[in-house]
């Protein structure tokens, strides 16, 4: 199997919501975290104005891909992520605003703050005390230390910790 190049991730977390919330209103939605299915990857294409082949994703052997929808609106995407869950914590490989939530014109705040929140959910249920380490954009660094607590260890990579993982998991999926 040839090796991909490895990318870092270049995504900005607008704000940490407790959900997504509507830039226009601040109206606040309810979402769920699906598993991404084979009818929705005809739907996230770049033809679609999505960013990445979320096809790949979905079929790289030892990876989970996932979409965020909102409760009342099931079959609307509003954002993916791929996750895989390693020894001793979970690998955030790539993440994905909607189109409609992307820029100035974007419809909802919080949908990444939420994927990557989920992620450390994942890394808390695998056992691994919430660990998520990603590749960031060396631009990024410094913004992903400041709204999300992460932590950089080096080069491009970055672990989410213990105690910032549990803030955002505490935020996005109160009990």
């Amino acid at each position: 199997m040839a090796k991909r190049k490895a990318r870092g991730l270049s995504f900005e977390i607008d704000k940490l919501t407790r959900s997504i919330e509507e830039v226009a209103t601040g109206e606040s939605f309810p979402t769920l975290m699906l598993p991404l299915t084979v009818t929705d990857l005809k739907r996230v294409t770049k033809k679609n104005g999505w960013l990445f082949n979320w096809k790949t994703e979905f079929m790289t052997a030892g990876r989970s891909t996932y979409k965020l929808v909102m409760v009342a609106e099931p079959d609307m995407v509003h954002g993916l992520v791929c996750f895989e869950v390693k020894e001793d914590h979970v690998v955030m490989h790539l993440v994905e605003n909607a189109p409609i939530n992307k820029g100035n014109g974007k419809k909802y705040d919080g949908v990444f703050g939420n994927l990557v929140a989920f992620g450390c959910k994942l890394a808390f249920e695998a056992g691994h005390a919430g660990n998520l380490g990603f590749l960031a954009k060396t631009k990024l660094v410094q913004h992903y230390i400041d709204k999300l607590g992460a932590v950089h260890v080096g080069g491009n990579r970055m672990v989410i910790n213990t105690p910032a993982a549990r803030y955002l998991v505490d935020q996005y999926f109160p009990t």
